[in-house]
């Protein structure tokens, strides 16, 4: 009596297991951009993900100069300018102030400064404010964004671009 027991108490577990279980919609890729320095050479990559109702921007940077860098989003997909301002000022639908510290803050584009190593190595990840469909309609608008690297760090307060110094490498986000 007690083995016809056994196999019903297993076949118990395995379906309350099977109720356990979670599901997660994978990430989803809806752009990139290919980062390069003002002489062209490709220095990295950003994607954009969409997952759960949100995005997240993930940089990755190899052979840019070591130390802190800002990165942000820019209003306009354009890095054909020398000094890349072609890409305009930093994407801010809602007005904003600039930086993550300031209380008026902060901009869509404002995103976490990256940490590169003496090898030329460094990235980041965050997710951006707002619900996936804006952002992804903020970015992929009629004159696209671009990511911008620049010379210094991002003071996370000071308005328009963070103190940050000049624009080192540039790239246009393109649909996936």
């Amino acid at each position: 009596m007690h083995r016809a027991k056994l196999p019903l108490a297993a076949l118990v577990a395995l379906a309350i297991s099977g109720c356990a279980t979670t599901y997660e919609d994978p990430a989803t890729e809806v752009g990139s951009a290919t980062i390069s320095d003002r002489s062209g050479n490709s220095v990295g990559t950003a994607m954009l993900y969409a997952q759960d109702g949100e995005v997240t921007v993930s940089v990755s940077l190899n052979g840019v100069s070591q130390g802190t860098h800002a990165v942000h989003l820019h209003t306009t997909g354009d890095c054909s300018a020398a000094d890349f301002t072609s890409a305009g000022g930093h994407l801010n639908p809602m007005g904003n102030e600039h930086g993550t510290m300031n209380p008026q803050g902060a901009h869509l584009g404002d995103l976490p400064n990256v940490e590169v190593s003496t090898a030329g190595i460094g990235s980041s990840s965050t997710i951006l404010r707002g619900n996936s469909a804006t952002v992804i309609s903020q970015i992929f608008d009629a004159d696209g964004t671009a990511l911008v690297v620049h010379e210094g760090a991002d003071d996370y307060m000071t308005d328009p671009a963070g103190a940050a110094g000049s624009r080192v490498a540039c790239g246009v986000f393109s649909r996936s």
